[in-house]
């Protein structure tokens, strides 16, 4: 079990987007750790199958899986949301604007 994710910056916001078809928001976790890691991990639980069930196929995988993700220095880490719909989590990650460095001119003597 695995997932594919698109990662965009804007000027704005660092924008995640994985394709979890079939999942509910309740199997899907989002988490920054330390050092500026986002974490997104989901674990599906096989059903159960009853004793008198005759099974034919079973192609649905279950199971648990860890995407992580080293962010930026400009990400504001306490600042992220998430949100799920049809099967898409969207993780969206505020920048803060960073200084840019300040160029001083040099007068050269002479």
């Amino acid at each position: 079990m695995s997932a594919r994710v698109d990662w965009n910056e804007t000027p704005r916001v660092h924008i995640f987007k994985a394709d979890l078809p079939g999942l509910k928001k309740e199997e899907v976790k989002v988490e920054t750790e330390e050092g500026r890691v986002l974490q997104i991990s989901v674990e599906r639980i096989r059903e159960n199958k009853e004793k008198d069930d005759k099974w034919h196929r079973v192609e649905r995988s279950s199971g648990k899986f860890v995407r992580r993700f080293r962010l930026p220095e400009n990400a504001k880490v306490d600042e992220v949301k998430a949100s799920m719909e049809n099967g898409v989590l969207t993780v969206t990650v505020p920048k803060q604007e960073m200084k840019k460095p300040e160029v001083k001119a040099i007068d050269i003597s002479g």
